[in-house]
C-alpha cells in the first residue's frame, strides 16, 4: 500500500504546468469508437482512471500507446461490443462507452459502473436518452444490453443536468439518423470539449455549454489529432492550496474562465489572483477570510469537485463560513478526517458550519474518495507537523503524481510503499 507523507507548515511558491483534464479526456477516448482509423489525443495524463479506459479499449480489440501525455489510438480492429465486468466495475466512466458502441455496433453490453463511494449516482438518465433515440434495453442477471439497428433523432429533456448522460447522449446521437436536442443538458466545460473533438471528428453539433445542444446526425466520422482542455479541478486545487500555506505560485495551461465561481470566492477571502492567457498567478499572504455561504451546482455554479478542497480552506479562515453539497449526499466524508487534524467542522441536512481555526496539526488520515484524499493533501501541507495520507490509490485516479506538482512548488511531500 502506497501513503504520502507530508510535512506542512512551508509556503507554495514556483511555477506548474497544470495537466489535461480527466474528466475531458475520458469521454473523448470513448467517443473515438464513432470512427475507424488513428487518433492522436494529446494532453491526457496518466491516470488509474484513465488506465482503466486505456485497458478496456484494447480489450474491445484497439490498439493504443500512451507516451509523453499523447494517446495513440487505432480502432479499427474493434471487434465486439461486451464491455469487461471488472472493468466496468473499476470506474464509473467507462459508461460513457454505450453511446459510442451502441452507435457504431448496434449493441452493447454493459454491467453497473463503479468509482468513488460520494452517494447514488444513478444511470436512469443515460438508459432513458439512449431508449429516446431508438435502443431496446433488456436487463439481465446484473447485464445492461442496448440494442438498435439505426438510432434516429429525438427531443430529450433531462430532468437534472448530467454531465455524464449528456454527453453519452451527444456521442450516440452523432451518427444517428436526423435531427437530436438535449434540452436541460449539462454546461460543463468538458462538454464543450467533447462537442469540439466530435466536430473535428466531422460531426454537426452545436450548443454546449448552454442549456440546449442540437445534434445533426451523419453516417460516419473520421479520425483526427486533438489536444484536450487543462484541468479545471487541479487547477483550482493548487489555488485553494496556495491559500492555506500563504504562498505565492504561477499556474500555466489553464483557463481562468472555468473557475470563475472559484476565483470570485477566492478573492472575497482575500486570494490575490491575476491571470493573463492561460497564466494564472496566485498569491495569499495572510490568513484568509471566511464566506457567508457557499453552495455547490452544476457549472456554472461552484463545483462540487471543488467542495471538500474548500473546506479546508474555510477550515483555517477567520470566522465561520457555510457550505452546502446540493449534488451528491455522500460527499461530507473527509470532515471526520480533518477534525483528527483540528478542524472545527459540524454537518447537518447537507451543510457542513466551519468554524475556521488558527492552525491543523498533522495526522494519520485516509482518502475516502478522489477529492476527499485531495483535500487532505492540502490540509496536510498547511498543518503543523507530519500528515499521513492513505489510501492514494483515490487520488491517483485523477492527479497525476500529485506528490511530484507539491515537490515542484517546494512541498515537502513524498510517497511511500508501506
Amino acid at each position: 500500500m502506497e501513503t504520502f507523507t507530508i510535512e506542512g507548515g512551508k509556503p507554495l511558491s514556483g511555477s506548474l504546468r497544470i495537466q489535461g483534464a480527466k474528466n475531458a479526456a475520458l469521454p473523448i477516448l470513448a467517443a473515438a469508437v464513432l470512427a475507424e482509423g488513428q487518433f492522436h489525443i494529446y494532453d491526457v495524463p496518466h491516470l488509474k482512471d484513465i488506465e482503466v479506459m486505456q485497458k478496456i479499449l484494447t480489450d474491445l480489440g484497439a490498439t493504443l500507446n500512451h507516451s509523453d501525455g499523447c494517446v495513440s489510438l487505432d480502432t479499427t480492429s474493434i471487434s465486439h461490443s461486451h464491455v469487461p465486468d471488472d472493468l466496468m466495475g473499476q470506474m464509473r466512466s467507462s459508461i460513457f462507452l454505450m453511446g459510442p458502441l451502441l452507435a457504431r455496433f448496434g449493441e452493447v453490453t454493459v454491467s453497473r459502473p463503479g468509482g468513488c463511494a460520494i452517494g447514488e449516482r444513478r444511470i436512469d438518465l443515460h438508459l432513458a436518452g439512449l431508449t429516446a433515440l431508438g435502443a431496446k434495453i433488456v436487463e439481465a442477471e446484473g447485464y445492461i444490453t442496448f440494442r438498435a439497428k439505426q438510432l434516429r433523432g429525438a427531443n430529450i429533456f433531462l430532468s437534472f443536468p448530467s454531465v455524464g448522460a449528456t454527453e453519452n447522449i451527444m456521442m450516440a446521437a452523432a451518427t444517428a439518423k436526423g435531427t437530436t436536442r438535449i434540452c436541460n443538458a449539462a454546461r460543463e466545460p468538458e462538454i464543450v470539449d467533447l462537442q469540439n473533438f466530435l466536430n473535428a471528428m466531422g460531426a454537426r453539433v452545436r450548443g454546449a455549454g448552454t442549456d440546449t445542444i442540437e445534434i445533426d446526425g451523419i453516417p460516419r466520422l473520421r479520425p483526427v489529432s486533438y489536444r484536450v482542455i487543462p484541468d479545471r479541478i487541479v487547477t483550482g486545487t493548487h489555488l485553494l492550496a496556495v491559500g492555506v500555506t500563504q504562498g505565492h505560485i504561477e499556474l500555466t495551461n489553464t483557463i481562468p474562465e472555468h473557475l470563475t465561481a472559484l476565483i470570485q470566492i477566492a478573492r472575497s477571502c482575500g486570494v490575490e489572483i491575476k491571470s493573463r492567457h492561460d497564466i494564472m498567478e496566485i498569491k495569499c499572504t495572510s490568513r484568509p477570510r471566511a464566506i457567508d455561504r457557499i453552495i455547490t451546482a452544476p457549472f456554472p455554479g461552484f463545483p462540487t469537485d471543488l467542495q471538500a478542497q474548500l473546506m479546508v480552506f474555510l477550515s483555517l479562515a477567520r470566522g465561520t463560513s457555510v457550505l452546502k453539497e446540493t449534488v451528491f449526499e455522500g460527499r461530507f466524508k473527509h470532515v471526520n478526517e480533518l477534525a483528527r487534524m483540528g478542524a472545527s467542522i459540524h454537518v447537518d441536512l447537507g451543510s457542513a458550519f466551519i468554524r475556521g481555526v488558527g492552525r491543523l496539526t498533522g495526522a494519520s488520515v485516509e482518502a475516502t474518495d478522489l477529492r476527499a484524499g485531495a483535500a487532505l493533501v492540502i490540509a496536510g501541507l498547511a498543518a503543523e507537523g507530519k500528515t499521513i495520507v492513505e489510501q492514494i490509490h483515490h487520488i491517483d485516479r485523477g492527479y497525476e503524481r500529485l506528490d511530484a506538482q507539491f515537490q515542484q512548488l517546494g512541498a515537502e511531500m513524498s510517497r511511500l510503499t508501506i
